[in-house]
């Protein structure tokens, strides 16, 4: 720690897995970052201070037309109309940084006049991934509305394309890029959750970066409300990348004393595409929140939907155990008067009409199988039809005199209301301690329309009641597992994340869109904590028939579910999904702990991806459809070490109509220069197949 007013002071160096922020420290205004990007050697701060002196153009934390920022500014805000430039003073910053371990830098600073105090925080982890967050707090005697408050770090000329996704329900992370030009471009969502059109990573990189090649930045705001991202380049030459909670006018305003915290914003760099820009944000959830075994898992939603006969239910739950699954979730329709989506959500209680001897027959069946239970919630939504609904209708988390549209036969609860919080908490506990649930699958099935909450946007409240209402059910249960689903992939992200074990990537289970789904969920999100599903051999949502081979294949590269009624699959399925299954068991230690790699393959009709530790890897070759050349392009496998020697070998079932090479046939042996730079000879594939192989190192090289 140092006054702040002193002049040159040496900037702070925070490095990690190669990559460096510069903090320039010296007064008198906010701290300055002058570099994020690639580690700059064994230098020191006092090495930089000569080159610093000569640079004008830097980005303060939190950057405003008071630092020559004339872009989207940090923070804005009013006083009951009335407008007050910052002009921050910063009084002390704290900084720890150890060479190639990261660091952390937290600074506090006041503009007396505006009436405001600012504290910002900046860590580096050992991923090199920086994660960011302001806090601004209201010293004045008048309220202070805050209208926006994000967090940016600077980006360089050579940063020239963008990378976003969109996306709808069962279609989500669809990739769009553009030149990245002078101007903002920003992705906003007022959803009131992630939404399935959020971008999830904005990313700003050297033109033509891929998987592999490229400096690419990214940003990510883990929140589960309204958020925005955003990339801005001025005429001055100066760009930034940015993030922060989107803010409704009236949401956020500050009484005296009263402080506004941003989620923490993420940002990783890669000067190797964005196989690497993902592995760091990966790395740094698994060192978060460590995980134990993923067991396989069993939903029973497209099996059985609403009819839930105890009988069917336990012949589901016998095949699947015979199959190798080791988890029994026991999705919608358990609950009163829940016969279908119009009625009963809210009233959590187990249908004594449908269970009179409640859900323990089928709970003591599935475990005396060996499998743990699971059951689905929506906590945070109500049918208007319901008995909760009938008794409370104020519970609506809406005008009194107003309620939104209906979507999907619900409305929205009021979890900042104390007395709604309450409800759900004891329902909530008391079903998982009556039932020792193992597991929940929290559903989050519609858009926060006209969310009114104290007659204010009621957002940002109702997201930080649904963080408290997990943590508190967590602290409860130990060992207590919860899935987020939000009608598939609409609720991913970090803020939900740092407290649930997995996400729902999609409520698609079709393999040939699952591919694309999970290979761009999978740039966010580890395949540990990336729930995928195979599902039945006709699909629901897109009617496409697909082999149970290709359907197993995809499901495997993540976390390892099935969505099928089983006691319609013939013997023979039901043999071929054991030896998936089991599998899939022998290699997630490496599908769960590895680094995922993908390959910029020439044929956009062929996938080549895979998961990577330094002993032992797993790839798959995917082939989407027809290729239009007549013989396939070779594997290059990325990833492994070019200088050790591999054995590679089959480790599935081999493709049906598949023209195989010779090392598909029996293993062989080659150096990894030649499996990353030659590839292997490829195999050519029907469309809608895979071959699944393993790649061990068997020597140094």
């Amino acid at each position: 720690m140092y006054r702040h007013e002193e002049r040159d002071v040496p900037p702070v160096i925070l490095s990690a897995a190669g990559s460096a922020l510069v903090l320039d420290v010296s007064g008198p205004g906010l701290p300055r970052v002058r570099h994020f990007g690639a580690d700059l050697g064994p230098v020191t701060g006092a090495d930089l201070l000569p080159a610093l002196l000569s640079l004008t153009a830097a980005l303060p934390l939190l950057p405003g037309q008071g630092d020559s920022w004339y872009g989207r500014p940090g923070l804005s805000g009013d006083r009951a109309g009335e407008h007050w430039p910052v002009r921050w003073s910063a009084e002390n910053v704290e900084t720890a940084a150890e060479p190639g371990a990261g660091g952390r830098a937290t600074v506090a600073a006041v503009d007396a006049e505006a009436g405001l105090r600012l504290v910002s925080e900046l860590a580096m982890d050992a991923s090199g991934v920086v994660t960011m967050r302001h806090t601004v707090t209201n010293t004045a005697a008048s309220p202070y509305r805050v209208q926006g408050l994000t967090c940016a770090l600077p980006l360089p000329a050579r940063a020239g394309e963008l990378l976003d996704f969109t996306g709808r329900w069962a279609l989500e992370k669809v990739p769009q890029r553009r030149e990245f030009g002078q101007g903002v471009w920003a992705r906003e969502s007022r959803r009131g959750r992630t939404g399935h059109d959020a971008t999830g990573l904005l990313v700003a990189g050297t033109p033509g970066f891929g998987f592999r090649a490229g400096e690419v930045w990214a940003v990510h705001a883990g929140w589960s409300g309204g958020h925005v991202h955003y990339a801005e380049r001025l005429v001055e030459g100066q760009a930034v990348l940015a993030a922060g909670e989107l803010l409704e006018p009236g949401e956020i305003t500050l009484a005296q004393d009263e402080s506004y915290t941003t989620p923490w914003v993420f940002f990783t760099w890669s000067g190797s595409g964005l196989d690497d820009a993902g592995g760091r944000l990966h790395d740094h959830l698994r060192a978060a929140r460590p995980l134990p075994v993923r067991p396989v898992t069993l939903n029973n939603w497209e099996a059985t939907y609403f009819d839930h006969g105890l009988d069917r239910l336990r012949e589901l739950a016998d095949k699947a155990a015979a199959a190798g699954i080791e988890r029994f979730v026991l999705d919608d329709g358990w609950f009163r008067h829940r016969r279908h989506d119009r009625a009963g959500l809210g009233d959590w209680y187990v249908d004594e009409d449908v269970w009179p001897d409640g859900l323990h027959p089928l709970a003591e069946h599935v475990r005396g199988l060996g499998l743990q239970f699971g059951l689905w919630f929506e906590p945070e939504m109500v049918n208007p039809d319901s008995d909760l609904a009938r008794a409370h209708p104020d519970w609506i988390l809406a005008r009194a005199d107003r309620p939104p549209a209906l979507w999907r036969n619900q409305q929205v609860l009021d979890l900042a209301r104390p007395e709604v919080y309450d409800y759900l908490l004891d329902r909530l506990d008391t079903l998982t301690g009556e039932y020792a649930l193992d597991y929940i699958k929290w559903d989050h099935n519609r858009d926060l329309a006209e969310p009114v909450h104290d007659g204010v946007p009621g957002v940002h409240a109702q997201t930080e009641a649904a963080y408290r209402l997990i943590d508190e059910l967590r602290r409860r249960h130990a060992g207590l597992e919860i899935e987020s689903c939000s009608s598939g992939g609409a609720r991913i992200d970090y803020g939900v994340l740092a407290r649930t074990d997995r996400v729902w990537a999609s409520d698609c289970n079709d393999a040939l869109d699952r591919q694309a789904i999970q290979r761009w969920t999978g740039l966010l999100v580890p395949p540990d904590r990336m729930g995928c599903h195979v599902g039945a051999p006709h699909d629901h949502i897109t009617g496409r028939a697909l082999p149970l081979a290709f359907r197993a294949a995809t499901a495997m590269f993540g976390h390892m579910g099935v969505e099928w009624d089983l006691t319609s699959a013939s013997p023979e399925e039901l043999e071929e999904l054991a030896v998936w299954i089991a599998l899939h068991k022998r290699l997630r230690p490496v599908l769960h702990a590895g680094r995922v790699v993908r390959a910029d393959h020439p044929d956009p009709s062929t996938l080549v991806h895979g998961v990577v530790l330094p002993e032992r890897a797993v790839f798959a070759c995917v082939q989407l459809a027809s290729r239009v050349t007549v013989s396939p392009d070779p594997l290059r496998l990325p990833g492994l070490d070019p200088a050790a020697l591999y054995e590679v070998r089959v480790a599935g079932p081999l493709p049906a109509g598949a023209g195989l090479p010779q090392w598909v046939l029996a293993p062989v042996r080659l150096p990894g220069s030649v499996l990353v730079e030659m590839g292997l000879p490829a195999p050519a594939l029907l469309p809608a197949s895979a071959l699944v192989f393993e790649v061990v190192r068997v020597s140094a090289g």
